[in-house]
């Protein structure tokens, strides 16, 4: 877990959900407006829960195999990870304190 969102492939995805008890990952694309807005919010909760949750972001365009799996149909979709099962899932641009409400749950 580094001060970075972790770069997350369909390749990598089980191996890192399986090994961080807490993950955080951002479903995005480069050409969505409202992902791209979300990103500044992304890196400050990873630097922010680095040491206690993984916040990695998956590019479904270039990952459709993980997106399709959790039926991702609208980005930005946040899917919260905890000891390798989906606890929570935010859909569309949210506020940096509703996700910090989420994590805090888990944590």
């Amino acid at each position: 877990m580094g001060n970075e969102p972790f770069h997350v492939t369909d390749a990598s995805f089980d191996e890192i959900i399986k090994n961080n008890r807490v993950a955080l990952i951002d479903f995005w694309a480069g050409w969505c407006g409202p992902c791209r807005a979300l990103a500044p919010t992304i890196e400050e909760l990873a630097r922010d829960y680095s040491g206690k949750v993984l916040v990695g972001k998956l590019d479904v365009d270039e990952n459709p195999k993980t997106a399709e799996c959790f039926q991702v149909f609208s980005i930005p979709t946040l899917v919260l990870f905890k000891d390798g099962c989906e606890v929570e899932r935010l859909v569309g641009l949210c506020a940096k304190n509703r996700i910090e409400d989420t994590l805090k749950k888990y944590l």
